[in-house]
């Protein structure tokens, strides 16, 4: 997995498929690389610089547990901290990812978006 790191990139991936869940947002679409990248958010809305950096942190965990197994390769990825992903307990952030990403692989899918 790569980082997503520049505002374009981002913007990009926010135009495809989104995913809500209770403690994310997953927004994915398809990459210019054949190589799964994956970008992280948290808003002001979120609450102080801690809370966002302790939410982002989970969100990394998370994807670092779901998306090898669950991503696919030539995909971006953005996970979208939510106030629920402070709350929630890890393994419910994990299975909450992972159906995310399901769901967004299947809308994809039935969209015909190629690389």
């Amino acid at each position: 997995m790569t980082r997503l790191k520049t505002r374009a990139d981002f913007l990009k991936v926010q135009k495809g498929v989104r995913r809500v869940t209770p403690s994310l947002t997953l927004e994915a679409c398809a990459g210019p690389a054949a190589e799964l990248r994956v970008g992280f958010t948290a808003t002001r809305k979120l609450g102080n610089a801690v809370h966002r950096n302790r939410a982002k942190r989970r969100l990394r965990a998370a994807a670092a547990a779901v998306l090898p197994a669950s991503g696919r390769a030539g995909r971006d990825y953005v996970l979208v901290a939510r106030p629920g992903t402070l709350e929630r307990p890890f393994a419910s952030l994990l299975s909450d990812l992972a159906a995310a990403v399901a769901a967004a692989h299947l809308r994809l899918d039935a969209s015909g978006e190629t690389l």
